[in-house]
């Protein structure tokens, strides 16, 4: 192992597009960035929980046993397309524009790539790109179309952006291959930033035909809030819609389809999504598919479950098929690894594991994500820098996911931009502390109505206390303040009448403003809301000064 370094940067020069260039003493690092779509820290063997240690992730794990484990890292918008908008642009949502999951990214905004490409970089993404506009700042993509499908999905690439063709394969398996590919195709003189987005394990946890029937010696524990009755939360902890006893589709979801009737939009809804997937599969993946699903299928409904029962079978099926799909994810880490020790890059290559947010797999009874609540916010880190990061350390220092682009400038010896409102994580290589660091984040979520109902919430999180506040219009009346729901034509108004047609909105959701506060070193599960109770007074005003300061600093215009 080497010597354990920071780079030492000097003003050398500054670009035609106003990019600033730092000149290290060091030789430019690789990098490559891996990320998933919902893959909780509690799913990662390296994170320690009871459930990841019985699915556990040998090759994530070497990334931490030679790297850091980042114990408090976080998303500010936990829902996919605005954390990647965050990720690439580097700003907050209301900063680069995407507030809610379909439109919205702000496509003047300079994407990190760019910056990186000015400077002599290689970059590339592969696998789920989710974002409504051309990939901009890449040498290659070839990304999947929207989420993408699990089974033989469809791909465009650079050349031919917008023109899908059908690849045989699994999508964890094929994105792997295409990351491959560009490592032994690119320019060997250049250093590179590579970005591996997966589609797993996003709703509804495909498992590679080969998994099927993975871990079912296994049962798994549920997490301790498993029961959890929100008595001490607001409206919006009850009526939400991602109760895995409630919300989660025994059809699309858990795989069921001889339930289908066709007596309701929800069933033909579930049905449909189901069998499109499975509609993609070869003859001999379907054969596989049927063979392990139907007699499962079959006992279960001979046994006719209900009540608790029913939640608890619920459950178990559904983290079965989420750590099968991670299996695939582990497997093809270990295959980039392994590629990178092989060709001599591993030294000179920061590899970053990450997910594009946190994810609930059945703690206060949830599944999904949206929540400022710590499952949801909190997403898996882990780095790995030979010779610049002490392996086997960890950082308990509070980072989010807008520090990404001002590392990757950092690394690549370009000063972050002003307009910048993160800070680059290499002073926290070294021992996982830096001198004044940030002692709080700001965080808020923005699309309500829609899926899963979570009311829009912004907050104030510490190392010790968090903040939320609840805000805006009930049901129908909330969509004046989103500025796509409305609009024909739009994936937002598809959408809100799609759910709106299936009466998915309740009729009685009232407006709200209101508040929630929690003292994560006495209730680190979250279940005990102390807002207004006494001798909370002091930390409540100080929390509320914070708040005011970062929405008058962010310029943010909710309310």
């Amino acid at each position: 192992m080497n010597k354990i370094t920071t780079p030492l940067m000097a003003v050398a020069a500054i670009t035609s597009v106003g990019t600033k260039v730092l000149a290290q003493t060091t030789q430019r690092p690789n990098i490559v960035y891996i990320m998933c779509d919902d893959h909780a820290f509690q799913a990662i063997s390296a994170y320690g929980s009871a459930l990841s240690k019985q699915a556990p992730t040998p090759n994530i794990d070497r990334i931490a046993k030679n790297g850091m484990i980042f114990d408090r890292a976080f998303v500010e918008n936990s829902l996919s397309a605005p954390s990647r908008a965050c990720l690439i642009t580097g700003l907050y949502s209301n900063q680069n524009g995407q507030r809610q999951l379909s439109e919205g990214i702000d496509t003047t905004k300079t994407f990190f790539t760019q910056r990186l490409q000015q400077v002599g970089y290689q970059t590339a993404i592969v696998g789920k790109w989710n974002l409504m506009c051309k990939p901009k700042g890449f040498n290659y993509y070839h990304i999947l179309d929207d989420q993408g499908t699990y089974y033989n999905p469809t791909f465009t690439e650079k050349g031919r952006y917008g023109k899908y063709i059908r690849e045989e394969g699994y999508a964890t398996d094929l994105i792997t291959q295409h990351a491959l590919d560009f490592l032994d195709h690119r320019d060997k003189s250049k250093p590179f930033c590579l970005m591996i987005h997966h589609k797993a394990p996003h709703r509804n946890w495909m498992p590679a035909i080969k998994n099927l029937g993975l871990y079912d010696d296994v049962t798994f524990p549920e997490p301790a809030t498993f029961w959890d009755d929100y008595s001490t939360r607001g409206i919006a902890a009850h009526q939400q819609k991602m109760t895995i006893a409630h919300a989660m589709e025994l059809i699309q979801d858990l795989k069921i389809p001889e339930l289908y009737d066709g007596k309701t939009p929800e069933s033909k809804a579930s049905y449909g999504a189901l069998m499109g997937e499975l509609g993609r599969m070869t003859p001999q993946e379907r054969m596989a598919w049927d063979s392990y699903y139907t007699p499962r299928n079959r006992k279960f409904l001979q046994e006719n479950l209900t009540g608790k029962a029913l939640v608890e079978w619920k459950y178990q099926a559904y983290i079965h098929d989420y750590m099968r799909v991670i299996h695939s994810v582990d497997e093809s880490v270990g295959k980039i690894l392994d590629y990178l020790d092989k060709n001599g890059l591993t030294d000179n290559t920061v590899i970053i594991y990450t997910s594009d947010q946190g994810f609930y797999l059945g703690e206060h009874g949830w599944f999904d994500k949206r929540w400022m609540y710590e499952e949801s916010m909190r997403t898996p880190l882990i780095i790995c820098y030979p010779g610049h990061i002490t392996p086997g350390t960890r950082c308990k220092e509070l980072v989010q996911n807008i520090d990404f682009a001002p590392t990757f400038l950092s690394l690549a010896g370009i000063q972050k931009p002003k307009e910048l409102p993160g800070r680059s994580l290499i002073p926290l290589f070294r021992n996982g502390t830096a001198k004044n660091w940030r002692t709080s984040l700001y965080y808020h979520y923005y699309d309500y109505p829609t899926f899963h109902l979570v009311r829009k919430h912004d907050g104030v999180r510490t190392e010790r206390y968090k903040l939320i506040h609840f805000y805006g219009k009930g049901g129908y009346r909330a969509c004046v303040e989103n500025k796509y729901q409305m609009i024909p034509g739009t994936h937002e108004n598809r959408v809100f009448n799609y759910l709106k047609n299936a009466n998915y909105f309740p009729a009685d959701a009232p407006d709200i403003d209101y508040y929630e506060l929690y003292d994560l070193k006495t209730d680190p599960t979250e279940i005990h809301n102390i807002y207004g109770q006494k001798g909370y007074e002091k930390i409540t005003a100080k929390l509320m000064k914070k708040l005011r300061t970062y929405r008058k600093d962010l310029k943010i215009d909710e309310y």
